[in-house]
């Protein structure tokens, strides 16, 4: 039996691959290379000395998804694949539900019809839109503001509705904060395709000199230095939670849980932390507030722990020493 993990070649998923090997699963990836490279895996395979069968195709492709599962024994999936820039979701929204929701139901289908156990979907805080306080527990009300957020949310929803037609199926739905970091090797890591949308990255790129500068959107926020307050979780720390994630499916049918460390930073926090753990320098400039932004945005660590005996382990200097290390073994990307 194996697990199909779409989007395996990206940002989180290649780590979740390497967890998943190391814990002794047997892995499928499904990626369509637009926001990612081969490369990756490549990598993937080198450190966990292994061969990981791959497919290159879209998840809306039904059709040719439909022979990987004729082909192979698929008992569980990973969703990970989809995009996920909240400003170029508001740009071109349609383009957003199209991939996330459509490509999410390609695989909802395929699951129902060949009777998979466990569908682990790639979901995130920006589901509770803009909480009116913090730290945010999962019975807090949904209300996404972008159409990230929504198609996030939609597909959410969409799973718990196939939950109550096909109770042989199991779910968990897990909330990420915000994954930063890279494998301790320093092989793989976060690799924007363009200029990055997220910050660890943006800083990242600006220590080694491709970027100029850094620029923070916004710092009038109600927060402690007025730039926007998020929780950064390690993303070993995130893989390793889908890996307690598939271990409690085994014996229940839903999981709803957030995924980071219960601790906020702000921006101003993140570069001083970076420069402290590596001696660089990171200019920068104040700009405007982008649509669609929350000034804070935490999570509250307890239901997590309770039902999966998982916490975040890395502090927020490892998440930056680890960025540093794979950006600098990797000044270009893959």
């Amino acid at each position: 039996m194996e697990i199909l993990v779409t989007g395996g070649s990206g940002y989180i998923g290649s780590h979740t691959v390497i967890e998943l090997i190391n814990f002794g699963y047997k892995v499928v990836v499904v990626d369509n290379l637009c926001n990612s490279k081969i490369e990756s895996l490549k990598r993937v395979e080198k450190l966990t000395n292994s061969k990981i069968p791959f497919y290159k195709l879209d998840v809306r492709d039904k059709k040719a998804l439909k022979k990987i599962f004729e082909k192979h024994d698929i008992y569980a999936v990973i969703h990970f694949a989809g995009l996920k820039s909240v400003s170029d979701s508001i740009i071109n929204p349609t383009y957003y539900y199209d991939v996330n929701v459509g490509g999410a139901i390609c695989i909802m289908q395929l699951v129902q019809e060949f009777a998979c156990k466990s569908f682990i979907f790639s979901s995130s805080a920006t589901v509770y839109g803009n909480p009116s306080k913090v730290p945010i527990k999962e019975t807090f009300p949904l209300c996404a503001v972008n159409p990230y957020g929504r198609s996030k949310l939609m597909v959410e929803n969409i799973l718990q509705d196939m939950l109550l037609a096909n109770t042989d199926c199991k779910i968990a739905l897990l909330r990420y904060f915000n994954p930063v970091g890279a494998h301790v090797s320093g092989l793989i890591g976060e690799n924007p395709k363009n200029t990055p949308n997220n910050l660890m990255p943006y800083i990242s790129q600006v220590a080694i000199g491709k970027l100029d500068k850094l620029k923070i959107f916004g710092a009038d926020y109600n927060t402690s230095d007025g730039t926007g307050v998020r929780d950064y979780i390690h993303v070993i720390d995130l893989a390793r939670g889908h890996i307690k994630a598939l271990e409690y499916l085994e014996n229940n049918q839903l999981l709803i849980a957030n995924l980071g460390t219960g601790k906020g930073y702000s921006v101003l926090d993140l570069i001083k932390t970076f420069e402290a753990t590596t001696k660089k320098k990171i200019p920068y400039e104040i700009v405007a507030r982008r649509k669609g932004d929350v000034a804070t945005c935490y999570t509250d660590t307890s239901y997590a722990f309770k039902k999966l005996n998982w916490q975040a382990k890395y502090k927020l200097d490892k998440m930056c020493k680890d960025t540093w290390r794979w950006q600098k073994n990797n000044p270009n990307g893959y």
